[in-house]
Formats: structure tokens, C-alpha cells, sequence
């Protein structure tokens, strides 16, 4: 016992140390910087600089920013701006180092889509992400809010009193993220389903790039999108970006079940390497038809999470193909604090194997692929959970790049804490029996689980 109790003590202490190396991490401004569409040597005297959004004006200190050519996101670096120099001229002269692509094809009108936002009891974010929603450019959309469990009367008020007709409220009484997707996804009239959150903020062509995919590939069946940092103000925010955040990348994919890829020997059971609920669409009656997603996953439920992850895999082996398309952007507001990083870690360990018991239940049929992947999939969990160190040789005042990293931004400039790899780890024994015990409230509450 005294062994036990010493461990427990330097763990303790060990949590306590990283806690204070946690809150000296300093805030990054957030920006957005536009190359305009001219060669490298006009794209300094062309470049537009813009806070991101919610943001004030850039300043001396660090910035992370947004690169866009022609106003398509192509990249990010994180720079440092002298104090009295020019934030333009210093960020474009170190955007100029990211490598030049060859501009997109263009994708032919996109079809009808409906955009689908649950929320409960947060009316002033909510607010600011119909706001955005709003503004799309896509020719022909209509946006649902489902209002989850509500408490209070705040949401239902807002949408009729500040939306009127410009956005359809619907209440789904029974808790849950997965259950308040379904009850969307009943009721939309769009040829595809987009879903978001409610705490982040649509790039203007957002739900276009989002959905022309599905015009080009009749048999595509999900997209998803990039996601990058709405405001990188607290330690959390900080710490969270640096190791990646949400972001897939600059590099347009296709997951195609006839043709698994080589690099992805767990495919598709490593489903978060494909997207996030925050920014995904679904061709509306693909995703009718293998159910919608399991509504004992999700947050909100016992489960933690993995309703994203679920619909991924679910539409996947329905022969469908996803695809990954950074050219649709939403800005999303990270959790603030180390608890809510704590909460965070410990949801998507529930939330990972939640979503594979949630599979194994509903399509038995795939047991013996995912036994087949079981040896991979260890070593996959544990580089998940791994403490990850910080980067090694980068320059001061330089672009923080990492090779092979989400978003290339991923710098790792500060070490992730082990107390949050442990409550991942715990999370992850704890999914399936989270997944059971939301299947038997369901049926409590009179909901049939998938």
C-alpha cells in the first residue's frame, strides 16, 4: 500500500507541475491573410491582412495565421511580429515559404442542401453562428436548428424573434447529440445534409465547397471539412492547437471503400483521421438509409461521443466514398480551460471505442475486419494516448512547421500533459460500458437504439 501511495503522490505532483507549466503558456493572435492571385513576386505588395473572426487587429507578438491564394485556404504557419514592424509585410514574407499547388478544378453548381445546427441552452453563441450560416454563398439551402432538451425557452425565442422565416426551430426533448442529429435529418428538404455546431463561425463558401463534391461523384456519400481555430486566447486553446487541433490538412482526399488506402491500414475503423461533426455532410438519403446515426452515441449521452465517427463508418460500408475538401472552412471555438481540456480528453477516448461497439452491435458483419485490424489498432491507441513532445529546432521569429503535420501547423511547442493521455486511456475502457448504459437509457425514455 505504501508503493500505491507513493505513486499516487508523484502523480499527483507531476499533474501539479504541468498544470503550472500550462498556464504560462501565452495567448496567439489569430488572423487570416490573402496572397490575392498574382505571382510570388506581387503576392507581398497584394496581400490583405484580417483579424480572424471576433479578433482585434493584428499586433506585434505571435500570430497564427490562415494563408489563402485567391481567397482558397492553402495553408497556416505560426509567425512572430517584431515589436513596430508591419504585420502584413512580415506574415506574407513568411507565407511566401509555403508551397505553391496548382489551382483547383472548378466544381460544377452544387446541389440543394440543408445545414443542420444543434444546440441547447447557448443563444448567444448560437447567435453568432447563424449569423455565418446566413451569409453562405451556396444558390439553394435552408438551416434547421434543433434545440436539445432544452431548459429554458432562450433558444426557440432567439431563432423566431431575431430569424423569423430564415431559419426552421425544431425541439427534440430527448438528450443527446446523435438523437438531436436524427430528428434534422427527419425533417430536411436538401439533396444533402450538412451539420456544424454551434460554436463556430462559416467561412462565406463554406456549405458551397462543402456540397459541390457530391455534384461531381455520384457516389460519394460524405464530405467533411478543414476546421481551424476561431481564437487561440487561453492556455487551452493554445496547447490544443498546437498539437494539431481539428485540422486534416491542406490536401484534398477521397476514401474510397473499393479501393482502401495503403497508408491507412486500419481503414475505415480510424474514422476521426477523416473529419469532425463541427464540419461534415452527408448525401441525405445515403444517411437515411443505413439509419442516421446511433443515438446512444454523442455528447449528451453516457457514451461521451462518436456519433461523427459512427455516420463515417456507417456510410463507408454502405460502398459509399468520403471526402476530405479544405477548401470549406469553419472557425470553431476551442474549450477555454484545463478542465474542459480534461472533460475533452477523456470524451473522445469514451467516444472512440463507444462508436466501434456502436458498429459491432449494429453490423455484426464487420467483427471480423476489425479483428483483423486488432494488432494494428493497439499500436494506433497507443500513439494516441502517447505523451506528445515538443517540436525540436524551430527558429524563432520563423514559420513553425512541422513535416507531416495536421494543417502543417503543428508545431508541438508545448508538451502535452500526461494527466490528459491518462483520462484518454481511461476513456477508452470506458466507452463500451458508456455505449451499453446509453442504450438502456434510451429505451427508458422510449427511444429505439439502432
Amino acid at each position: 500500500m505504501t508503493g500505491v501511495r507513493r505513486a499516487r503522490q508523484e502523480t499527483l505532483r507531476e499533474t501539479r507541475r504541468e498544470i503550472d507549466d500550462f498556464l504560462r503558456i501565452g495567448a496567439v493572435q489569430v488572423a487570416e491573410l490573402d496572397l490575392g492571385d498574382g505571382t510570388d513576386a506581387a503576392e507581398e505588395a497584394a496581400a490583405v491582412l484580417r483579424p480572424g473572426p471576433g479578433s482585434p487587429p493584428v499586433s506585434s507578438g505571435a500570430v497564427f495565421v490562415l494563408v489563402r491564394r485567391a481567397g482558397l485556404p492553402v495553408g497556416t504557419l505560426l509567425g512572430q511580429v517584431p515589436e513596430g514592424a508591419d504585420p502584413t509585410r512580415v506574415l506574407a514574407g513568411l507565407a511566401r515559404e509555403l508551397p505553391r499547388e496548382a489551382p483547383p478544378e472548378p466544381w460544377p453548381a452544387p446541389p440543394s442542401a440543408s445545414v443542420v445546427v444543434a444546440t441547447r441552452e447557448r443563444a448567444d453563441q448560437l447567435a453568432r453562428a447563424l449569423d455565418s450560416l446566413l451569409a453562405q454563398d451556396h444558390p439553394d439551402f435552408e438551416i434547421v436548428v434543433v434545440d436539445n432538451a432544452p431548459v429554458t425557452g432562450e433558444t426557440r425565442e432567439l431563432v423566431e424573434r431575431k430569424y423569423g422565416e430564415r431559419v426552421r426551430y425544431v425541439c427534440e426533448p430527448v438528450p443527446g447529440l446523435a438523437v438531436a442529429h436524427n430528428r434534422g435529418l427527419a425533417v430536411v428538404r436538401g439533396e444533402v445534409v450538412a451539420f456544424t455546431d454551434d460554436d463556430v463561425v462559416a467561412d462565406p463558401r463554406w456549405l458551397t465547397e462543402l456540397t459541390a463534391p457530391f455534384a461531381a461523384d455520384p457516389h460519394l456519400g460524405c464530405a467533411t471539412g478543414l476546421i481551424l481555430p476561431a481564437r487561440l486566447r487561453t492556455p487551452a486553446q493554445v496547447l490544443l492547437e498546437s498539437h494539431g487541433g481539428f485540422a486534416k490538412g491542406f490536401v484534398p482526399r477521397t476514401y474510397d471503400p473499393e479501393h482502401p488506402p495503403a497508408d491507412e491500414p486500419l481503414f475505415p475503423f480510424t474514422a476521426g483521421r477523416f473529419g469532425s461533426g463541427a464540419n461534415m455532410a452527408f448525401r441525405t438519403a445515403v444517411l437515411r438509409t443505413v439509419g442516421g446515426f446511433d443515438p446512444a452515441t454523442g455528447a449528451g449521452t453516457r457514451a461521451r461521443g462518436g456519433d461523427d465517427l459512427y455516420g463515417f463508418v456507417r456510410v463507408l460500408a454502405q460502398g459509399q466514398r468520403l471526402r476530405y475538401t479544405p477548401r470549406a472552412l469553419v472557425w470553431h471555438h476551442h474549450r477555454e480551460t484545463w478542465r474542459d481540456l480534461e472533460t475533452q480528453a477523456y470524451g473522445y477516448g469514451a467516444g472512440l471505442t463507444a462508436y466501434l461497439t456502436a458498429i459491432l452491435v449494429n453490423r455484426p458483419a464487420l467483427l471480423p475486419a476489425l479483428l483483423a485490424r486488432v494488432p494494428g489498432g493497439l499500436a494506433h491507441a497507443r500513439r494516441l494516448t502517447a505523451v506528445r513532445a515538443t517540436g525540436e529546432g524551430e527558429s524563432a521569429g520563423a514559420v513553425a512547421v512541422a513535416v507531416g503535420a495536421p494543417g502543417g501547423h503543428d508545431s508541438r511547442t508545448h508538451p502535452w500533459p500526461r494527466r490528459l493521455a491518462r483520462l484518454q486511456r481511461r476513456g477508452m475502457l470506458y466507452g463500451p460500458v458508456g455505449y451499453l448504459r446509453a442504450r438502456r437509457a434510451l429505451r427508458a425514455a422510449g427511444v429505439e437504439a439502432r
